[in-house]
């Protein structure tokens, strides 16, 4: 305050003169380097104040800025901590996913099968004539997979499903 008070006695004056003199030669673009200029040295000497410092002497303020050192050092401690582990989810999450989805491409009926059998019946119709109909029931469909199948599918979907979701997370998380 007392910093303030010796710029109010001493350059605010000035100011407050410049903007109640009424001649016509001066404009606002004379008064206003006028205002910016001593708005600047009014934060050059709050910055090389002590005030702060001196104010720093008593137990409560000393013990406040124990406390906000170290929770500055815990947080910081925690986020690198926080981050490091996004990174490592990051990497589990991708590797799985690559690892999954071969795993489910691997399980897919081969579509092979299907195109041979098919190409199979073209041949004996073409040999036999247009009269001889094959037994289309034959033809392995997509429908007709065991239920052990189904399910070993279900799981390898859901867990990728899941796998996404938490690279995703992880994503906004270090986003955050």
């Amino acid at each position: 305050m007392r910093i303030l008070r010796c710029l109010s006695r001493k350059t605010l004056p000035r100011i407050c003169k410049c903007q109640f003199i009424s001649t016509p030669h001066l404009t606002s673009d004379h008064i206003f380097p006028q205002r910016s200029d001593t708005l600047a040295q009014i934060l050059d000497v709050l910055k090389g104040s002590t005030i702060a410092e001196e104010r720093g002497i008593d137990v409560n303020s000393k013990f406040w800025a124990t406390y906000k050192k170290a929770s500055t050092e815990y947080d910081n401690d925690f986020l690198d901590r926080a981050n490091d582990d996004m990174d490592i989810i990051l990497t589990f999450a991708g590797l799985f996913s690559a690892v999954n989805s071969t795993f489910i491409v691997g399980m897919q009926p081969d579509p092979g099968d299907t195109t041979n059998v098919l190409i199979l019946y073209l041949i004996q119709i073409s040999v036999n004539g247009p009269n001889s109909v094959p037994d289309i029931s034959t033809l392995s469909s997509s429908t007709g997979f065991s239920s052990s199948t189904v399910w070993m599918q279900t799981l390898a979907y859901a867990s990728l499903a899941f796998s996404v979701l938490a690279a995703f997370g992880a994503v906004m998380c270090k986003q955050w």
